[in-house]
């Protein structure tokens, strides 16, 4: 009887150990599926029965069949990157005191190529501490290390500054960043708050557009500030911060960049913008926003513009150089500034031009800052040893009386200037209206004068120069008239200085050189005895780097001999002497002859005349009409004849125009004469008959 319940109780329990050996069998397969579809591996091994236990998954990962490892447990190291045994040594270690540990290392594919793999090992250890099981799950970690090695080099490549700052102080900054900070490595920069590089209002600002761990917001900054390096020095910055994800933690990430050098590079282009690089004063844009500035907030009270212009600088400019020229200008922004002081703001305009604007002022003041200004100037410049004696005039415009605007004050004033000039220089004018035709007129000339060449409306004019011994045409000078089809002439006097201010008297004198060679080697073609041709020659033409060639090529043209040319230089060249004497030499040794013009209205040293190669001098139309004068009657005239003939300079005296001037010339041995008492400048036909009749024995 109970062997009869016993076995359907047997059956019984039998049938559930079958049903739940299937279960389990079957949760194994389908745990073993789940395996085999995951890119991971299970490493199981029981170290006391060295039974191995590895999903499919190890096969995806290493290249190798399974069968492999079962063969050859030690496999899996064999494989691993040998740069990366140390990593397995490490992780051995760890293992063997029972600490669970996540690793990663490379190992080769069976084909060469590199892995990376995640491997996170659970060791199970006995009551001795003795390992006797151990667990490992491997991941395929390639995809992700190689975008962070990406990302890194990127980031560590990069030139700008990449920095994370979390929970108050430097998480992270790339080699960029700790090397401009004038750190030695990323230790003496990281954990370090940002407030020792960073000022408060600009970490405060971050704060508030990036929010902070409780209150994030997802808002990017972009800034520009100084930054303090660890060795004190300050830099400019433009930095860009936005809220990110750290570790897990919330953070913001900078990336930034040295903009020191862009800043200066501005900062150079703004004083290249307002101010004068040779002076330093404020240039004519920082001028003219001054004024506007002082216009707007000042409507009220009397303002004085000033316009300056040296008298004589280009000459200065011209004979010694613009490196004195400089140095004089430099010298003269000084003096202006010694004499305005806290009264104005003084500026220069450009070459020798200066404004100054006296604020808040009256007539008197204004008076009395310009006599100011004009004692300044009685002083000499001293430049590389040498003295220089440089005035100015200064024309005045009175804001509300003469304009209400920046324009028309300025112009005035210009204006007001050249009325100064023409009263003598070295003095001041306040603008009246009467004065601007004086600047339409000269604006207008200067305009007509740039097309004069290319309309031919220049000529030459002849005037004889005569022996005084045998009243016989020894010599003529050229002179340079200007027709305008509207006007007519236009005075020499009036629109030569305007060629010499705008230099345009180098084009000019080209022109007169030729067309006065041409007419010589006509009158020579036409059997007129030898005598040369007088041509003028201006201190800028004298500097020209091509004036030398383009005389000999002149000749060489019209094949005239040298002889048959003079210059006629004046006494200003004598200011850059080094230069002269070399010019002069040049000139010589072509042949051509040499003179004087104006004699004793000039600048020159007697103690260095007799060492150039002069032929002659000639006295200046002053100086002979001195010869009527009863209480010089004509010393000057005697005494400049006499040292004349003693150096053995021919003398030419001009401006003759009454017998008692000729009888006086002859009387003390003055050899030529020229003026209207012989014959006025005529055309060239004219001058040919003369010397028609003169040839063939006829009276003139």
């Amino acid at each position: 009887m109970i062997l009869f319940i016993t076995i359907p109780i047997l059956v019984y329990v039998l049938k559930d150990l079958n049903k739940k050996e299937e279960a389990h069998k079957h949760d194994k397969q389908r745990l073993r599926n789940i395996y085999d579809t995951l890119d991971v591996a299970i490493w199981s091994h029981d170290l006391k029965t060295n039974a191995l236990f590895i999903t499919q998954g190890i096969e995806k990962l290493y290249g190798y069949s399974s069968e492999d490892f079962y063969h050859d447990k030690t496999l899996w190291k064999k494989v691993i990157y040998p740069d990366d045994m140390q990593v397995i040594a490490e992780r051995e270690e760890r293992l063997a005191e029972g600490e669970a540990v996540t690793s990663e290392y490379r190992i080769i594919r069976p084909g060469g190529e590199v892995r990376w793999i995640l491997d996170r090992g659970f060791p199970t250890m006995d009551d001795n501490g003795k390992m006797v099981f151990f667990n490992s799950v491997l991941f395929d970690n390639t995809d992700r290390k190689e975008s962070e090695g990406r990302y890194r080099s990127l980031v560590e490549m990069s030139p700008d500054i990449i920095a994370v700052v979390s929970l108050q102080k430097v998480e992270y900054i790339n080699e960029a960043g700790w090397k401009l900070m004038g750190a030695t490595s990323h230790k003496e920069i990281i954990g370090q708050s940002p407030l020792r590089f960073v000022p408060l209002r600009i970490v405060q600002k971050i704060r508030t557009k990036v929010g902070t761990l409780n209150n994030p917001r997802q808002e990017r900054v972009s800034i520009e500030f100084q930054v303090k390096r660890l060795d004190g020095k300050t830099i400019d910055v433009e930095m860009a911060s936005t809220p990110i994800l750290y570790e897990g933690r919330f953070a913001v990430q900078i990336v930034g960049r040295d903009i020191t050098d862009r800043k200066e590079a501005e900062k150079t282009i703004k004083t290249m913008a307002y101010y004068d690089t040779l002076t330093g004063l404020p240039n004519r844009n920082s001028f003219k926003k001054h004024l506007n500035d002082v216009l707007t907030f000042q409507k009220d009270k009397m303002l004085a513009v000033l316009f300056l212009d040296l008298d004589r600088f280009k000459i200065i400019n011209d004979t010694k150089g613009h490196t004195v020229g400089d140095l004089i200008l430099q010298k003269v922004a000084h003096r202006l500034e010694l004499t305005i002081r806290n009264d104005g703001f003084v500026s220069r305009q450009g070459g020798d031009e200066f404004i100054i604007l006296l604020g808040d002022t009256s007539k008197e003041k204004v008076r009395d800052k310009c006599r100011q200004i004009l004692n300044q100037f009685a002083k000499p410049f001293e430049v590389e040893g040498q003295e220089f004696f440089v005035t100015t005039s200064i024309g005045i415009s009175l804001y509300p009386d003469d304009g209400i605007d920046e324009e028309s004050l300025i112009k005035f004033a210009d204006t007001a200037m050249y009325q100064a000039k023409e009263r003598g220089k070295n003095n001041y004018q306040f603008y009246s209206s009467n004065l601007n035709g004086v600047s339409v007129r000269k604006m207008e000339l200067e305009t007509c004068l740039r097309k004069a060449l290319e309309k031919n409306q220049f000529l030459l004019h002849y005037q004889p120069q005569v022996s005084l011994k045998t009243g016989e045409i020894v010599g003529i000078e050229a002179l340079i008239r200007w027709q305008q089809p509207e006007s007519g002439f236009i005075s020499p006097a009036e629109f030569i200085p305007l060629a010499e201010e705008t230099g345009l008297i180098v084009p000019i004198g080209k022109w007169v050189l030729r067309e006065a060679c041409k007419q010589r080697k006509a009158w020579s073609d036409a059997g007129i005895p030898d005598f040369p041709i007088a041509v003028n020659v201006s201190v800028r033409q004298f500097e020209d780097e091509d004036f030398i060639h383009y005389i000999s090529s002149v000749l060489n043209e019209f094949t005239l001999d040298a002889s048959m040319l003079e210059l006629e230089i004046t006494e200003s060249i004598m200011q850059n002497l080094e230069r002269s004497f070399v010019i002069l030499n040049e000139l010589k040794e072509l042949g051509i002859l040499l003179s004087i013009d104006d004699f004793g209205t000039g600048y020159s040293s007697l103690s260095y005349l007799n060492y150039l190669p002069i032929n002659r001098i000639k006295i200046d139309k002053s100086f002979v009409n001195e010869i009527s004068n009863r209480s010089s009657q004509g010393a000057l005239v005697k005494t400049i004849i006499d040292m004349g003939l003693n150096l053995n300079f021919g003398v030419v005296a001009e401006g003759i125009e009454t017998e008692q001037q000729l009888e006086f010339l002859k009387k003390n041995a003055c050899d030529t004469g020229q003026g209207y008492f012989f014959s006025r400048p005529l055309p060239a036909d004219e001058v040919g008959a003369m010397l028609e009749k003169q040839k063939t024995g006829m009276p003139s």
